[in-house]
Parts: structure tokens; C-alpha cells; sequence
């Protein structure tokens, strides 16, 4: 104890010795800080050191652009001198270029002539409808080699294939050059795959690409008026009750029996595309939105013999009313690729489960097929629906990243640019701009109540909540629904960034045909078909397994390489 208490006193004995020097310094402190020539230094040393700031910032902006903000104290690494620039910001001018350009391309758009002609300089988030459907249609057709025929599918995308292997030095070597290329399309078996898949094997349902290219071959024969062509010839459903979803459903099961039947399938009247947008031929017909079914020798010789009374009676021709409505919807499928539908992997989830198994795996894969096959090119009419919506939507953040990108100091022809072989060849199958990673969400309510489990947009929102925590960079939504009130919601969620069609919504309690003929029918058609394609080019997808929209929806995903990319339903109703 008394060890301690010395110790204590010596340590008081210090701490005053200690605090009596602290005294001291601070007053010889005190004394010179109110000394004339010390506040004369100080007040030199503050001054140089804005100086030397305000000259190192006028320097550094007469070399950048002024909306570009720095730090006036460099950083040395490896003995050498880096400005760095910390973030990039948007002066008055570089709005109003945003917005001359945003409009602009609006404009362009409005007079169809964005896409105008092949070598035109297109915006990243848009397409060149008119050489797409230049590409394509020269896809969708047969090309001779030696005795047999195949579509002139090889891995090349876009017009690449135009581009010779080598350059020839003789007539020799420029026809092996061409037959090497053909023989590579038998080589691979009856054509190469399918260019309207994107992905690989695993990415998609299986068999996706062997399927797809087995039902184009079923669907243009070499020969449409060898007497062993039979067909199948059958209108779109058009009961008021049908909604779009309802009729694409119904033309799959009608392409499973033309496929059983040996038949080739020529869809006649769609009453959808019956206004004054569909110009010409394409009035009435699924060919205004998309590729037809079939060949245009098939249809035509398919169109005579509905008038010829023996073909109906031998069978060589059938229509819609040769089947029953059973058959349609929920009749057999095609089993002459055996049963994929087996080894489908299980990404859909349902209340934090996977679905692993359920009754409905067949229809659910064949319609799958049908539908890809169905739509696998779009029209140039669909594109440049495409590319409107796009615009609304992306136009403005596109037309800012091209402004942020370009430079005063760096002006480069672009339509020069767009005429090298690498624009022209190589990156002539770039997909248009959107913002990625991209959700899609359909929210479907109304009059569905009637057929299903609904639910409220705030389950929706908790999915997707789910989804952002395993991928948190995920913020844009493009979201499709009837409902006027799940637009309105939308709002309170302020950290997501939706998007969607400017269209007129339901608002209390509506049928869907009653809203749909509010809209009129080019309006009811349009903007659900650009939804629906959005929601197959989106990464994630958000909806409910009960409506058939979304069923459809899901179909097109896992035949367009996003099988792995997984399905979060609200509900299991109907088809489980």
C-alpha cells in the first residue's frame, strides 16, 4: 500500500512539473503568434497557397472541357505527374446537345429514315430495320447445293457470310471457295443451325436448335405442288373472349398437328393485324409483325386448293374445323424428337422453390418451340415498333452516352467510319442498346382474378428485391400491365428506374376486351407485342406462371439463351 501511495506522489509531483512547462511554452506561444512578422509569414503562406490553386485550375481547364471538374494537387506515382479527374458533370450546353440529338433521332424515326439505306450511321439503342429484314429474308430461303437444298445457315452472323474467305487469285479458287462453303452446310447435316437462336445447347430448352431447324425444313419443301405436300390451313382465333396470348397458344397447338400429320401449316386470317398499318398483302396476316410460317409458294398453292372440293375429300388439304378443340389445346405433342421435355432443367421458382417436375413439361416445351419458330424473324413494320418504343424509353440516356463519348478536339466521319469492312461485316449483327442488366416484369390483374390467384404489385416488387440482393447492380425495370394503378405504385419505389409504354391503362374494374377495343385494334396490338418482345430480350423476368402471356413469355426466354437466367413466378396457378 504504501508503495502505491508513492508512486501516486511521485506521479502528482510529475504532472505538475509537466502542466508548468505547458504554461510556460503557450505563453512564448502566444507572445509570437501576436508578434507582427508572424502574421505577416501566415498570412503570405495562406495567400500563396490559393495562388498556386487558382493558377493550377485555370491551366488545367484550358486543357479539358469545363464540365469536367480535377484535383488541383497532383498524385505521383512512379515519379510521374497524373491529373486525375474525378467525375464527369453536364453544363447547359451539353443539355441542350443531348436534347437536339434526342430529338433528332425522333424526327428521323417519325419519317423512317434512320434506317434508311445500308452504310447509314444508326444510334446505338436502334436497328437498321430495312438491312435486317434484308439479312433475314435472304435466310429464310433455300439455297441450292449440287442435287439437294439447304437454307444458307452457316456460324457466321449478319452479312459476315457476304465477306469471301480469301481472296481468290483465279476463277479456280473462287469456286472452291464457294463449293468449300457448301459443303460445309451438308457436312453439318441438312444446314447449319438456326441463325434466329442465340445461345448454346445448355443455354437453351433442349434440342432448341436440331427443333427449330427440323420445323423450318417441315415448312418449306422443295417442291410445294408435289402432290405428297398436304396442308393445314387455319385462321387465328378471334372469339372475343381470345386474347393475344389465347391465339399465339392456340396456332401452337395447331402447328403440332400439322408437324404429326406431315403437314405443312399456313395460317390465313389474323384478325389483329386487320388495320390500316398493315399495308398491302401483309393486311390480315401474321406476316405484318412477322416472318411468314411458310414459303409464299406454299400459301399460294395452299390458297388454290381450298377451292378445290377432291383435295378436301383426299385429305390433302384440312382446316381448323377437321379438329377438335381439344385437339388444339391440349392435344399431343410431337414426339419425333423423343421426350426432351425430361431432361428440361429446373430454373423456375415458385415461394423459394424450384419447380423440379410437373404435369404440364410437354406443352410447356412444345410451346416453347412453336411460338421461337413462330416469331424468329421480325417484320421491318415490328422493328421499327421496336425502335420507337426503344427511343421513348432508352433514347435520351443513349443520346447522352454518344455526347459524354464524343469530343470538340476529335471529330470523326462516321458515315466514313460505318464503310470500313469491320462496320460493314463484322459488327453488322450488334444488337441494339439498352440498359443492362434489365429486368422485365409483367403485372398481370384485371379480369384475370376470374381465372387465377392475383396478386398486388408489392409481391412483384419483393422479387425483385430478392433479385437486386444477389445482383445489386440491377435497377431497370421495364414493366408491362393493363393496370393504371400499378403504374402509380411504381412511383413510391424511387430507387428503381422503370420504364413502359406510353399507353392508356385500365383504371377500376374492366374487361380485357373491353379495354382492348377502347384502344382500338392497331393500339391493342402493337404495344403488347413490343412488351412481350421486350420481356424476351430483357436478363430477368417477373411474372406469373397462371397467365398464359407470361407463359408464353417464358417459352421465348429458354429458346433465346436465357434458360439459365431463371423465372421468379407470384403464382403456380393452372399449369402445375
Amino acid at each position: 500500500m504504501e508503495t502505491t501511495t508513492v508512486n501516486n506522489n511521485n506521479n502528482n509531483n510529475n504532472s505538475h512539473k509537466s502542466s508548468s512547462l505547458e504554461r510556460v511554452v503557450s505563453q512564448k506561444a502566444l507572445q509570437l503568434s501576436t508578434s507582427f512578422p508572424c502574421q505577416i509569414c501566415v498570412v503570405g503562406f495562406l495567400c500563396g497557397i490559393c495562388l498556386t490553386s487558382f493558377f493550377t485550375a485555370v491551366i488545367t481547364c484550358f486543357g479539358t472541357f469545363p464540365a469536367i471538374s480535377f484535383s488541383p494537387f497532383p498524385i505521383t506515382t512512379n515519379n510521374k505527374s497524373l491529373n486525375v479527374r474525378e467525375r464527369i458533370m453536364y453544363s447547359d450546353g451539353d443539355e441542350n446537345k443531348v436534347s437536339q440529338l434526342y430529338s433528332k433521332w425522333r424526327s428521323d424515326l417519325l419519317s423512317n429514315s434512320i434506317a434508311g439505306v445500308e452504310g447509314n450511321v444508326v444510334p446505338p439503342h436502334l436497328e437498321n430495320c430495312k438491312l435486317s429484314v434484308k439479312v433475314n429474308q435472304r435466310l429464310d430461303r433455300h439455297r441450292r447445293v449440287g442435287n439437294e437444298s439447304f437454307p444458307p445457315w452457316t456460324i457466321w452472323k449478319g452479312v459476315l457470310d457476304d465477306l469471301p474467305i480469301s481472296i481468290p487469285s483465279s476463277k479456280t479458287d473462287e469456286y472452291d471457295n464457294e463449293y468449300y462453303r457448301d459443303r460445309l452446310l451438308v457436312s453439318q447435316g441438312q444446314g447449319a443451325y438456326p441463325p434466329w437462336i442465340t445461345g448454346s445447347d445448355a443455354e437453351n430448352y433442349p434440342l432448341t436448335r436440331k427443333v427449330q431447324r427440323d420445323i423450318w425444313v417441315h415448312q418449306h419443301p422443295l417442291n410445294c405442288s408435289d402432290d405428297n405436300v398436304k396442308f393445314l390451313v387455319a385462321d387465328w382465333e378471334r372469339l372475343p373472349g381470345f386474347g393475344i396470348g389465347a391465339q399465339f397458344a392456340g396456332m401452337c397447338g395447331l402447328l403440332a398437328i400439322a408437324v404429326k400429320e406431315k403437314r405443312v401449316l399456313v395460317t390465313n386470317y389474323y384478325n389483329r393485324a386487320d388495320h390500316d398499318a398493315c399495308k398491302g398483302s401483309s393486311r390480315s396476316s401474321w406476316s405484318c409483325y412477322f416472318f411468314p410460317e411458310t414459303s409464299l409458294e406454299c400459301r399460294k398453292r395452299a390458297l388454290e386448293l381450298m377451292g378445290d372440293k377432291v383435295a378436301w375429300e383426299k385429305g390433302i388439304i384440312t382446316g381448323k374445323d377437321n379438329y377438335s378443340s381439344r385437339n388444339i389445346w391440349s392435344g399431343s405433342i410431337p414426339r419425333k424428337w423423343g421426350n426432351p421435355w425430361s431432361i428440361m432443367q429446373p430454373t423456375t421458382e415458385i415461394n423459394g422453390s424450384l419447380i423440379i417436375r410437373h404435369r404440364k413439361m410437354d406443352r410447356r416445351w412444345w410451346r416453347a418451340q412453336a411460338i421461337r419458330y413462330l416469331m424468329r424473324f421480325q417484320s421491318e413494320y415490328t422493328c421499327n415498333l421496336m425502335n420507337i418504343a426503344r427511343h421513348a424509353a432508352f433514347g435520351w440516356e443513349a443520346a447522352k452516352m454518344v455526347i459524354v463519348s464524343s469530343s470538340q478536339d476529335s471529330i470523326v466521319d462516321v458515315k466514313e467510319e460505318e464503310r470500313r469492312d469491320i462496320a460493314k461485316y463484322v459488327w453488322s449483327n450488334k444488337k441494339p442498346w439498352v440498359p443492362r442488366p434489365l429486368l422485365s416484369m409483367h403485372v398481370r390483374m384485371g379480369d384475370k382474378a376470374c381465372e387465377m390467384k392475383v396478386v398486388g404489385f408489392e409481391e412483384y416488387m419483393h422479387l425483385a428485391k430478392r433479385l437486386r440482393n444477389r445482383f445489386p447492380h440491377l435497377n431497370s425495370v421495364w414493366l408491362s400491365t393493363e393496370m393504371q394503378d400499378v403504374i402509380d405504385r411504381s412511383k413510391i419505389y424511387r430507387n428503381w428506374k422503370f420504364y413502359y409504354t406510353n399507353v392508356t391503362r385500365q383504371r377500376g374494374n374492366m374487361t380485357m376486351a373491353t379495354y382492348e377495343r377502347s384502344l382500338g385494334r392497331e393500339t391493342s396490338t402493337n404495344y403488347p407485342i413490343v412488351n412481350f418482345l421486350m420481356a424476351t430480350e430483357a436478363d430477368f423476368f417477373i411474372g406469373a406462371l397462371g397467365s398464359t402471356w407470361c407463359f408464353l413469355i417464358d417459352g421465348m426466354r429458354n429458346t433465346g439463351g436465357k434458360v439459365t437466367s431463371g423465372y421468379l413466378s407470384v403464382n403456380k396457378d393452372r399449369f402445375w
